[in-house]
């Protein structure tokens, strides 16, 4: 390959990075490890005859689920991720409260929340893939197929079984931004004034919290309004500052601490007006990485 032809592939494969990074971010709920899928994908592009290829597109999407099917595979071997349930919290995607910077508008295309992710990370990495794939990208089984090792309707079983899943545990949220920044701004209210039955009024009954403090700690879970109102209070007793933000996509906070640093990243899944979920993220050395930057612009 000559260096014209390379510098065009390198193009070509540039238009395509945000969809595989949106695909590889799916598949692994991790920004980093998904530039890691993506850059895979590039060398291995690099070393093939690229001009065999009919539809580049599509033959990228499926080489970076195979990467990310592999990646998913050596997590469960090292016994990263319990079989109940994931072990961490996906990275969150944050935004200015104002609206999604237009470089991550593909990452978060089809509103993928971070509780939609948690349910991701609680499927079997094929369940995952056939998944991400077919219902999110529209991927067909018969491609699907060769990646996971299965037939056609075998891949079509494993996407159902995860659709099941997903569509029993992720609970449809409420769209409307300005809804949720109404409730989320009631929520941090009642929490700093110490307000309980305020609290209880924003939360749902059988509302799910769910804390990330890093890898030396499992992943907490709080269930019951009583519960979460509880925690919300001492929350917001330690944070200085909430800085509203879009986490996902939908209303969120990051709150800062006394040496104005990231304390937490709260993402907040609103149903009929109430808090269903709470996804709380703590661990301070995924804290140091993640770009605040766009909370400055």
């Amino acid at each position: 390959m000559t260096d014209q032809d390379n510098d065009h592939l390198a193009r070509r494969f540039e238009d395509h990075r945000p969809h595989l990074r949106a695909v590889a971010y799916r598949m692994l709920g991790s920004l980093s490890e998904a530039d890691d899928a993506v850059q895979e994908a590039w060398l291995r592009l690099s070393r093939s005859d690229a001009g065999a290829v009919d539809n580049l597109g599509g033959w990228l999407t499926t080489v970076v689920g195979r990467v990310c099917l592999d990646m998913l595979r050596s997590r469960t071997a090292r016994r990263e991720e319990p079989m109940d349930g994931p072990a961490r919290l996906p990275d969150p995607v944050i935004s200015s409260a104002d609206g999604v910077d237009p470089e991550q508008e593909a990452l978060l295309a089809d509103s993928v929340g971070l509780a939609l992710l948690v349910v991701l990370e609680a499927l079997a990495p094929a369940e995952r893939l056939a998944f991400v794939l077919h219902d999110m990208f529209a991927v067909p089984f018969d491609e699907i197929a060769p990646v996971v090792g299965r037939t056609p309707a075998a891949a079509r079983q494993l996407a159902s079984r995860a659709r099941r899943r997903v569509q029993g545990a992720a609970p449809t949220p409420d769209t409307d931004r300005v809804r949720q920044r109404e409730v989320v701004d009631a929520f941090l209210s009642a929490a700093r004034g110490g307000d309980f039955e305020a609290l209880m009024a924003v939360l749902d009954p059988d509302v799910v919290a769910r804390g990330d403090s890093g890898a030396l700690r499992p992943l907490s879970v709080v269930r019951g309004a009583e519960a979460v109102a509880a925690g919300a209070m001492t929350f917001a007793r330690a944070a200085e500052a909430a800085r509203p933000a879009l986490v996902n996509g939908t209303a969120g906070v990051v709150a800062m601490g006394a040496d104005g640093r990231p304390f937490s990243v709260l993402a907040f899944t609103i149903a009929q007006g109430r808090i269903v979920g709470l996804d709380i993220l703590t661990d301070p050395e995924r804290l140091a990485r993640l770009d605040l930057t766009v909370l400055e612009r």
